[in-house]
């Protein structure tokens, strides 16, 4: 196999003289594209996030957010898989120094789709077969399909609801158009009734209570936000994920009560938020549920 040069998402380089075979995943979502991809059997290392059943054996490194570092160097990875959202930077650079990190931040469903090609090349995924030197599980799912065809995915539809989705409880948190989630709505006909909204610091900022400080380079897409403002934007539809917060039918009753005139929805957080393998059935699950309504 010729040297193998790519760019993650912080657009460092990466060179793989061999595809690795050992790997510690970082991110539950990209747990399951390893294991869908075939090479389930070259993680040596999970976060305790990581549920996928095939990995049920893999020794646990923390969660996302409080990686081991020294038990992740411990499996001696070939590679280490991690995002920028999910895992704290001090953890990513302490490990970077030490081996190979691929860091994604995909913010759009092709992108997530790119990072799944980017991770079978990587593993040295044949278009229609069992990734090299691997003796996982291998299926001939449709990603395959779409890895060979640039990952490129049908348009996204003429918006037929108006959605506000929380994302947390206490402070209520939703998030705006330039996320994954919010692309994955798009992609079903939901129009987010927040997309233009940018989260403001301090918290009294984002509530309206007092002027907003400079974001001095902070993350502006999860705005903390009021019920009134939520009424404010009128959704006609209220989508209640099961992550990151698990929201709960009298949360929801709660909603309705604010917003008697929209329906309300209890959908999966990771059909939402995880990117790669799972959103390829996703999108479909997701299709399904709005059309019962």
């Amino acid at each position: 196999m010729p040297a193998l040069k790519l760019l993650d998402d912080l657009g460092r380089t990466l060179v793989f003289l061999h595809p690795p075979q050992r790997i510690v995943s970082l991110v539950p979502s990209d747990t399951y594209s390893v294991v869908a991809l075939g090479a389930g059997d070259r993680l040596v290392g999970r976060t305790t996030y990581c549920e996928t059943p095939e990995v049920a054996a893999v020794p646990t490194v923390g969660g996302t957010k409080d990686v081991d570092v020294e038990a992740v160097l411990a499996l001696a990875p070939h590679l280490v898989i991690a995002n920028q959202e999910e895992n704290t930077r001090p953890v990513l650079e302490a490990l970077a120094a030490r081996v190979p990190v691929l860091v994604s931040l995909p913010r759009r469903v092709e992108q997530g789709v790119a990072h799944l090609a980017r991770l079978a090349r990587i593993l040295g995924v044949p278009s229609g077969g069992n990734p090299a030197g691997s003796a996982g599980r291998a299926e001939p799912w449709r990603d395959k399909e779409i890895i060979r065809r640039g990952y490129q995915l049908p348009a996204a539809p003429s918006p037929r609801w108006k959605a506000f989705c929380p994302i947390w409880l206490d402070p209520l948190m939703t998030l705006n158009a330039d996320t994954y989630g919010s692309d994955v709505l798009a992609r079903v006909g939901v129009a987010n009734v927040f997309g233009d909204r940018l989260r403001l610091y301090p918290l009294a900022a984002d509530l309206g209570k007092t002027a907003a400080q400079d974001a001095a380079g902070r993350d502006v897409r999860y705005p903390r936000i009021t019920l009134d403002e939520v009424v404010a934007r009128a959704p006609d539809l209220i989508l209640l994920p099961d992550e990151p917060y698990a929201f709960t039918a009298a949360d929801g009753a709660r909603f309705r009560e604010a917003l008697p005139d929209a329906k309300v929805l209890s959908v999966s957080g990771k059909d939402l938020f995880w990117y790669g393998a799972w959103t390829i059935d996703a999108i479909d699950r997701l299709a399904k549920q709005l059309a019962s309504l």
